[in-house]
């Protein structure tokens, strides 16, 4: 492949990175608020069927290691040394 091909690739590709990295951020910015909205919402329900607030604050914890395990896997696939390869 020449420079000139190389070059005009990164330049045609850039846009949907960028798209893709704001995206991303987005995600990652806005997933507490969400997670913490859809757990609450998660222990309203549980509560109106009569389960304990306790009971239920227990249940919803499962919202928060999604969230937790989430964000874990997606800094790991961020981090530099996962785009290296292993021998």
């Amino acid at each position: 492949m020449s420079a000139s091909s190389i070059f005009l690739t990164i330049i045609k590709s850039s846009p949907h990175l960028i798209r893709m990295s704001l995206d991303l951020s987005w995600a990652y910015l806005t997933l507490g608020r969400r997670v913490r909205k859809a757990r609450k919402a998660f222990e309203k329900q549980l509560i109106l069927q009569g389960m304990s607030r306790a009971d239920a604050e227990r249940l919803s914890v499962c919202f928060e290691e999604l969230k937790n395990g989430m964000l874990a896997a997606m800094k790991q696939g961020v981090q530099l040394g996962s785009w290296r390869g292993r021998h």
